[in-house]
Formats: C-alpha cells, sequence, structure tokens
C-alpha cells in the first residue's frame, strides 16, 4: 500500500503537467523581430518533402492515416495512405492550372481549385493554400493574423482566416526551427499533422 502511494505520489506531478494549458505569451519585440526573421528566411522555401501521420475529423466521423507531400515550386502532390478522410487513400496534385484528385470511387475529378474540389469531391473544407506556410510556421499571405508565443520564444498559436493553428511541438535542432506537430481547427473541422521528415531540396 505505502508503494502504491509513493508511486502515485511522483506520478501526480506529471499527470497534473499533462493536463496543465500551454504557456503562451502575446509576444515582445524581439519575438516578432524573429518570427519575421524566420519568415524571411523561410520565405523562399518552395521545394520540399515531408512525411508524417494526418488525423482529420468534421466532428461526426475521422481517421488517420499516414501522407506525403512534395512542392516542387507551384506544383505539389499531396498523397494519403489510410482511411483518414472518407474511409479511402487518395492523391491530389496540381499547380496554377488546376488540380488533379485521384482514389475516388467514380475515378478521376479535375478542377480549376484544389480546395473547390476536395470540398465538392469529399466533402471536407481543408485550407490547402494557407496551410502550405502553416506547416513551415508561417503567417500566410491571406488575411490578417494573431500570433501568439510559447516559452521556446516559437509561435504556439496561430490564428488567420477563421482557423486556429496550433503548434504543438517544434524541432529546434534545425536553422531555422521547424514544426513537428500541428493542430488546425475551425469547427466543426479539426486536422492534425504529426510530422516525421522534413527534406529540402
Amino acid at each position: 500500500m505505502k508503494r502504491c502511494l509513493r508511486l502515485l505520489a511522483m506520478a501526480l506531478p506529471l499527470l497534473l503537467a499533462a493536463c496543465a494549458p500551454a504557456v503562451r505569451l502575446a509576444g515582445d519585440a524581439g519575438m516578432l523581430h524573429d518570427q519575421r526573421a524566420r519568415e524571411l528566411a523561410l520565405s523562399h522555401a518552395d521545394h520540399w518533402v515531408l512525411q508524417g501521420r494526418l488525423g482529420v475529423s468534421d466532428g461526426h466521423s475521422g481517421g488517420s492515416g499516414s501522407f506525403s507531400w512534395t512542392q516542387d515550386g507551384e506544383q505539389y502532390q499531396f498523397v494519403l495512405r489510410g482511411p483518414a478522410i472518407s474511409g479511402m487513400s487518395f492523391r491530389l496534385s496540381g499547380g496554377p492550372g488546376g488540380a488533379l484528385l485521384e482514389g475516388l470511387k467514380q475515378g478521376p475529378l479535375r478542377g480549376p481549385d484544389a480546395e473547390a474540389l476536395m470540398r465538392k469531391a469529399l466533402g471536407w473544407e481543408v485550407p490547402l493554400h494557407d496551410l502550405r506556410a502553416w506547416v513551415l510556421g508561417l503567417r500566410a499571405d491571406g488575411g490578417a493574423a494573431t500570433l501568439s508565443f510559447g516559452t521556446n520564444r516559437l509561435p504556439s498559436l496561430l490564428q488567420q482566416d477563421g482557423w486556429v493553428v496550433d503548434y504543438r511541438e517544434w524541432d529546434t535542432a534545425r536553422a531555422p526551427p521547424l514544426p513537428k506537430k500541428v493542430f488546425a481547427r475551425k469547427l466543426p473541422y479539426r486536422v492534425r499533422l504529426s510530422i516525421e521528415s522534413w527534406h529540402f531540396q
């Protein structure tokens, strides 16, 4: 009994720490300067491959799977393996000339806009244009953005275009640092990215 109590006493601080909300700071001039420097350093990073895990939910259904995202200038290819969205694997590719969605039961679909194509084919609201910036830890070039920072002086919460982007973990071994876990939500939609590897060309 005493041993159990000792184990509970040791575990309790860890449990409380896990449940504690993240500390977020409004950001001083130094943090905002560092963020602008990160954004400038990554502003031309448009040739990369990232791989990881994806989880999604629309408030009623959801799932998870592995993914790879290749960005080659304005051309992109997003491959999802696993039943994360509508119970299927698929490949979304395209660029300024339009988008192609493959892996659907009804066959491939083409459209001028990737986000509209996803909405039409799968009924999902996915901010693909903004996500390209958010996954790098940057503000998108769309609407106004509000940033909060963590104790590591890196972005912790980004609010933009009706979405709330929560940066749960960063790879600080890189220069500049890159996100490792990104949670985005715009109710009822939730998107969770766990990034396992980055490769820049």
